[in-house]
């Protein structure tokens, strides 16, 4: 938010050892930034310099649930929450939300990437415990939308809320 460089971080390695904020594109491949946006780890969400544009914040776990809630519940709300198309084997939602969650995978906390067209994550910005925090996933086998803490090296995808 503050104009400072959230440093691009490709290498597998370097990756691991970070404790500090990054971001990504899965498999360091631009194209995939062009449909899925960038990968984050906590440490970039959770940075007191901030993330979001100004008059935009990384919404909380709570915010997370009431979200879920309002569509129905962790049961129903992956489906209202995931574009219509894009997923793995016909997995596509409704997208009756608005969301338009895309499968963009992830990139684990040993720099590996996994599961682009099954999987999206999205950080909250809530912390579990010392080295894990918050997040939501949607998957293309369900129309679940589950609440899961998650090492804070992970690189996941970021959704900012108005404030």
């Amino acid at each position: 938010r503050n104009g400072d460089v959230i440093p691009q971080v490709q290498d597998r390695a370097a990756w691991a050892d970070l404790t500090t904020g990054a971001w990504c594109y899965y498999n360091n491949d631009a194209s995939n930034g062009t449909k899925y946006g960038k990968l984050y780890n906590w440490y970039a969400v959770n940075d007191p310099r901030g993330l979001a544009p100004k008059g935009y914040h990384i919404p909380t776990d709570e915010e997370w649930t009431k979200l879920s809630d309002y569509l129905g519940g962790e049961e129903e709300a992956g489906t209202k929450m995931k574009s219509t198309s894009g997923w793995y084997n016909n997995g596509n939602g409704t997208n009756s939300s608005g969301f338009s969650g895309l499968p963009g995978g992830y990139r684990d906390y040993g720099g590996t990437f996994s599961l682009i067209g099954k999987l999206g994550n999205w950080w909250s910005s809530t912390e579990n415990y010392t080295y894990n925090a918050w997040s939501r996933n949607l998957t293309y086998t369900g129309g679940d939308a589950f609440r899961f803490d998650y090492y804070k090296g992970e690189g996941f995808s970021v959704r900012c809320v108005k404030d």
